[in-house]
């Protein structure tokens, strides 16, 4: 973990889906897993800065142990991934933009085994206890319909005004009765 950032909590959220309308289908468990981390801002109160190094640098390892606390959680094969980030009041939306760049989703994407399509995501300023849908995609094609999918993560006591909440989430498959059409998942390996 990155000496550069006071980490207060991490937090793993899990969903086992089985049903979806009153029915399953015979494509087996869905599993949604987020990991958040929720640390102080370095940027939060201070005066307006160009330079958010200090947001960006230390992203790489919230990505690794992100990916890891997803990959270990899915308890087999990713097939989804995403992103979000909730900033606390006293920062600026920016903020949470810096810690999801590529600096932070390499490291994301490697710790289960990677993905080729653009990882989706979304930020906010939050008070405590709000909640945020990360989206999900297939990892290694955005067009395929059947894995567009969020899970939501909500934590009682986060984000504080001087804090940001890193969520990376993963599912090891796409919607239960997806019949949507579009890109098929094996025609875009």
């Amino acid at each position: 973990m990155s000496a550069s950032l006071a980490v207060r909590k991490i937090v793993v959220v899990a969903e086992d889906v089985l049903l979806d309308g009153g029915r399953g289908d015979d494509g087996g468990l869905l599993r949604k897993v987020a990991c958040a981390v929720v640390f102080t801002n370095p940027y939060a109160g201070r005066p307006f800065s160009d330079a958010l190094d200090e947001l960006i640098e230390p992203s790489a390892a919230l990505g690794a142990l992100i990916g890891e606390r997803c990959f270990a959680a899915a308890g087999g094969a990713v097939e989804s991934h995403g992103k979000a980030v909730m900033v606390g009041t006293a920062g600026e939306q920016e903020h949470g933009n810096a810690v999801k760049t590529t600096t932070f989703g390499t490291p994301f994407r490697d710790a289960f085994n990677g993905g080729s399509a653009w990882l989706p995501s979304t930020t906010k300023r939050a008070a405590p206890g709000a909640s945020i849908d990360v989206p999900l995609c297939f990892k290694d094609e955005i067009w395929v319909r059947s894995h567009y999918d969020t899970i939501t993560v909500a934590i009682a006591d986060a984000p504080a005004p001087d804090e940001i909440v890193l969520i990376g989430a993963v599912a090891t498959r796409g919607r239960l009765n997806a019949r949507l059409g579009g890109v098929a998942k094996e025609a875009s390996r």
